[in-house]
C-alpha cells in the first residue's frame, strides 16, 4: 500500500543540531521555536481557532535520521546500554521516521505558530499539527513502563566569572538564555559511551563538548560526575 505525505511547514528551532536537543518535549520549558506554515496550506484560514488551545501535538519527520536498516531493538540513552523493542521507545530510528511532540502554544502570528518546551531540531519538516485535548488525552494514572523507573541525575551547571558580562549581554536579547542553557546541559546530552569518564585524564573519549543554541556555541566539560563547567560561549 503506497502513501504520500508532504510537509505542511518547517520548524525553526533554538536547537541547531541533534546534539544537545532534549530527547523529550517539556524537559526544557524555556526552549522555543516556531513553525512556518507553507502558503499553499492557507495559514490565515487553516490556523483559525488554534490559538484557543494552550498546547498542540506536532508530527514531524526525523529528517536527520541516517539509519537506513531496521533494528527491532534499540539502545535508549536512559537505559545505560540496555536494549529494548523500538516500539517501546521514542527513538528516531523507526520503520517510519515520524516524531510526535506535545508542546506549548505561545501564539500565532503571520502564518507562524510560536511554541515552547520543544525537543525538535532546526529545519525539521512538519507533517501535521493537532490541538491537545486535555479532557481525553490527560490520563493521571497512566503507566510509563521502563521509563518511569529511570531517574535522571541532578547535574550542577557552573559558569566561570569571565562569562558573566557576555551572559548579561545575551540575556538582554534572550531573557531566558541562562535557564535555557542550564536546563539543556543538565539533561547530559552526551552519548552513552562518553558517560562514566568524567574528569579522567586517561579517558579514551574527548572531555570537551559543544551544543549549538540559537546563535551560539556553548562549550562545556564535566569537571565531576555531577558538575558541568561552561568553558566558553562563541557567536556563530
Amino acid at each position: 500500500m503506497g502513501m504520500t505525505i508532504v510537509p505542511i511547514g518547517i520548524l525553526e528551532s533554538c536547537y541547531l543540531d541533534k546534539f544537545g536537543t532534549p530527547r523529550q518535549p517539556g524537559l526544557v520549558p524555556t526552549s522555543f521555536g516556531r513553525i512556518r506554515i507553507f502558503p499553499e496550506w492557507q495559514p490565515a484560514d487553516s490556523l483559525e481557532g488554534l490559538s484557543e488551545f494552550s498546547h498542540i501535538w506536532v508530527l514531524f519527520h526525523f529528517h536527520q535520521n541516517q539509519v537506513s536498516s531496521f533494528k527491532a531493538k534499540v539502545h535508549p540513552p536512559r537505559m545505560g546500554g540496555e536494549k529494548i523493542g523500538v516500539f517501546a521507545t521514542r527513538s528516531p530510528h523507526r520503520p517510519n521516521p515520524i516524531g510526535l511532540s506535545l508542546v506549548k502554544l505561545d501564539r500565532i502570528q503571520d502564518g507562524y505558530i510560536y511554541i515552547s518546551g520543544i525537543d525538535i531540531v532546526d529545519g525539521t519538516p512538519v507533517i501535521d499539527v493537532k490541538p491537545y485535548l486535555s479532557y481525553v488525552e490527560s490520563i493521571p494514572d497512566a503507566v510509563s513502563g521502563w521509563v518511569q523507573k529511570k531517574v535522571d541525575g541532578d547535574i550542577e551547571v557552573l559558569f566561570p566569572p569571565h562569562l558573566e558580562n557576555k551572559m548579561s549581554v545575551i540575556e538582554r536579547k534572550y531573557p531566558n538564555f541562562t535557564d535555557l542553557v542550564v536546563s539543556t546541559l543538565k539533561l547530559d546530552p552526551r552519548p552513552t559511551v562518553y558517560k562514566g569518564y568524567e574528569a579522567e585524564k586517561n579517558s579514551p573519549y574527548r572531555q570537551n563538548h559543544a551544543v549549538r543554541i540559537i546563535q551560539y556555541d556553548i562549550h562545556f566539560e564535566f569537571i565531576s560526575k555531577g558538575q558541568i563547567q561552561v568553558i566558553d560561549i562563541i557567536d556563530l
